[in-house]
């Protein structure tokens, strides 16, 4: 069987955890950010956990992790 590639999207946007969940940054935070209120850019600093529906497309784009 050959090899499946990885989509070097999501492997440059999303990390797995050690119990195998899926850790990405949160949206609307690149550009136009006076239009943001401070509390949600507060709020969503740093990155948080996917969805279940979320992380089960993810894990099927990344197939050698090893959290899979």
């Amino acid at each position: 069987m050959p090899k499946i590639k990885t989509k070097s999207s999501a492997k440059k946007r999303f990390r797995m955890t050690a119990s195998g969940r899926v850790r990405g940054s949160f949206a609307f935070k690149q550009h136009n950010l006076r239009k943001r209120s401070k509390k949600m850019k507060r709020q969503n600093r740093g990155t948080r956990m996917l969805g279940k529906a979320d992380s089960r497309i993810i894990k099927s784009y990344m197939p050698y992790n090893r959290s899979n």
